[in-house]
């Protein structure tokens, strides 16, 4: 498979996989390859940067550590995708990151996992058929949009967590 990093004529870009340079010409001819923001057929190849592995000996770049729980709300414009960004971040950026992550560890620290239960806990506290406490777990977007039409607090995590269940 051969990656390629593509740009149309509106200049979004986005990343397309091939099996072979041939197979992404004859797609192109084709009209099989659109941009998947604006849906233009008029995609060229994208200057890239050739994929240079690190040296055993080079410290990795920082990495932002974020403790156990569920999914971040969607940011992909009702996509179901996530937002996402390449490259290093400014180092003030990945401080903030950093700082709102450790934040959010500590806040789960002191909060009860619900998992796919947290609308029926959050709306079962809420109208006192439960103890009032701190939870968190996962939530459809119908269903985290109700809890916020019915008045119920509930606030997204910005960082992905793991099912207790699930975390190595």
């Amino acid at each position: 498979m051969i990656v390629f990093d593509l740009a149309c004529e509106s200049g979004h870009r986005f990343e397309g996989w091939f099996g072979s340079s041939h197979d992404f010409a004859q797609q192109q001819e084709s009209g099989l390859v659109a941009c998947p923001q604006c849906g233009s057929q008029s995609i060229a190849k994208a200057p890239m940067a050739p994929a240079v592995p690190r040296k055993g000996n080079r410290r990795a770049e920082a990495r932002i550590e974020v403790g156990p729980g569920a999914a971040a709300p969607d940011s992909g414009e009702g996509t179901g995708r996530q937002a996402v960004a390449r490259g290093p971040l400014p180092p003030p950026v990945a401080a903030a990151l950093a700082k709102l992550a450790e934040a959010q560890h500590e806040a789960l620290r002191h909060s009860k996992w619900v998992g796919a239960k947290f609308a029926e806990t959050s709306r079962a506290m809420h109208y006192g058929e439960h103890k009032e406490e701190a939870v968190h777990g996962q939530a459809s977007l119908e269903e985290a949009q109700a809890l916020i039409e019915e008045g119920i607090p509930i606030t997204p995590l910005p960082f992905p967590i793991a099912p207790p269940d699930e975390v190595h």
